[in-house]
């Protein structure tokens, strides 16, 4: 990882400062969370972003490779929307996704609406057993229990 001679006077400090290259134009940046791109990478991709939007908007039914081409985006960069939910896919188009569960098709996201409801009934099983099962804590003594000394 590199160093600024600002990240170390942060550090000397006592100041977290977490700096990444930035995988879009590779300069240095201050990460906070997300992906790794830089602010100006960020708005670039999210004006990317409306630009397809709009050109599915004017043209249904069109494929991923036309909109990479016509928008000039890779693939990739589709399909990671169609995982993130922002873009879906029409009920009557050939292309599908599958859940990276059970294998099923779907429109967006990772996995199919089977899937996400188990998912979330094991983990409110889970929070059940937990919270029927909390960890054994001493019980807090009162102050005022105090044999050396009473207040009136």
């Amino acid at each position: 990882m590199l160093r600024l001679p600002v990240a170390q006077e942060y550090e000397r400090q006592g100041m977290d400062m977490n700096v990444k290259n930035c995988r879009g134009c590779g300069r240095i940046f201050n990460y906070v969370a997300g992906p790794v791109l830089c602010q100006v990478c960020r708005e670039g991709l999210e004006a990317k972003f409306q630009e397809v939007k709009e050109y599915i908007r004017q043209n249904p039914g069109v494929g991923i490779n036309e909109v990479s081409v016509a928008c000039d985006v890779s693939p990739s960069q589709v399909q990671q929307w169609l995982r993130e939910e922002r873009l879906e896919v029409t009920e009557d188009s050939p292309i599908f996704l599958t859940c990276e569960s059970c294998g099923a098709n779907i429109r967006c996201g990772k996995y199919c609406d089977k899937c996400k409801n188990t998912m979330a009934s094991e983990l409110r099983g889970a929070m059940r057993s937990y919270n029927t099962h909390p960890e054994k804590k001493e019980p807090k003594k009162d102050p005022r229990d105090n044999p050396r000394m009473r207040y009136l």
